[in-house]
């Protein structure tokens, strides 16, 4: 693939950054297209699908994380996904760039009613779909915010500055994207030493997981655990104790016959028990 012909050398893109686009299939589009998204097609498919041109989606990369990096506060950056694909992804980017996140339901009067307790008043916003999250772009056109948004070939692009586009209904290519993009940042602000070095936070971090899917991967691993029942309780018996010994002898009780004793004989015991009971009530 030829380099961006927009970019300096050094922002061109690695042979593997481009196999994990291709992978994740960010290049595939919807079968629509809307009309602001035509310079970022490559082709159609004969099946109708919008093929996006990948040297665009990395030269749009490079171009919002320069616009981010240029933010002095990371906390002025407020990155949005309504969609549970991207919640993930935008968690994971507000922790490793130290923006903040909005991460399901955005609530309305977020950026113009200063009255609500969630109030922000951000220097630049990043959506992952601006159609799922378009009451965000809407308030961000209220108080001048920029917008960056992740846009496929159908994507409504009004009040968004910035669109990279990409395939924004994938799990692997949204979080791929995000991924992408905090590395980017990090590697202009001289986090990340150089380009050379990778950055020791896999791509998996950013992937959205179903956590139904989880469960049942938890219940694979460990098979029958239910019909085995609860473990055995330590009573604290050994297995070589002696079980055949005779078995010790009990201590009597004073005026009692002993085991072995005859039955038919009269008792030993000399106390009046009519005696004691006399005692014990004069006791009284």
């Amino acid at each position: 693939m030829a380099s961006p012909a927009n970019l300096p050398p050094i922002f061109n893109p690695t042979s593997q950054d481009i196999e994990m686009l291709l992978a994740a299939q960010c290049h595939l589009g919807s079968k629509n297209l809307q009309v602001h998204m035509e310079p970022y097609l490559w082709k159609t498919r004969p099946d109708g699908i919008n093929v996006i041109n990948i040297s665009k989606t990395w030269e749009k990369i490079v171009f919002a994380a320069r616009i981010i990096a240029a933010v002095d506060n990371p906390a002025d950056i407020c990155v949005i996904s309504a969609r549970p694909y991207g919640q993930r992804a935008v968690l994971k980017f507000a922790a490793h760039t130290g923006a903040v996140a909005i991460a399901g339901r955005f609530t309305p009067g977020n950026f113009t009613n200063y009255i609500t307790r969630s109030f922000k008043e951000p220097r630049l916003i990043i959506v992952t779909d601006p159609r799922t999250d378009a009451q965000a772009i809407k308030e961000a056109s209220y108080v001048n915010i920029p917008v960056i948004a992740l846009c496929d070939t159908d994507s409504p692009t009004e009040f968004v500055d910035v669109a990279i586009p990409t395939n924004n209904k994938g799990r692997h290519a949204i979080g791929l994207i995000w991924w992408m993009l905090a590395r980017e940042v990090l590697r202009l602000r001289g986090t990340l030493a150089n380009r050379e070095v990778e950055w020791d936070v896999v791509v998996d971090l950013y992937f959205y997981r179903d956590p139904e899917a989880e469960e049942q991967k938890e219940e694979e691993k460990v098979p029958g655990a239910e019909e085995a029942g609860a473990p055995a309780v330590d009573r604290g018996f050994t297995d070589n104790a002696d079980w055949t010994g005779e078995p010790g002898a009990a201590p009597g009780i004073e005026g009692a016959p002993q085991a072995d004793a005859n039955w038919a004989e009269p008792g030993t015991g000399t106390a009046d028990w009519a005696q004691e009971a006399t005692a014990g009530a004069t006791g009284w």
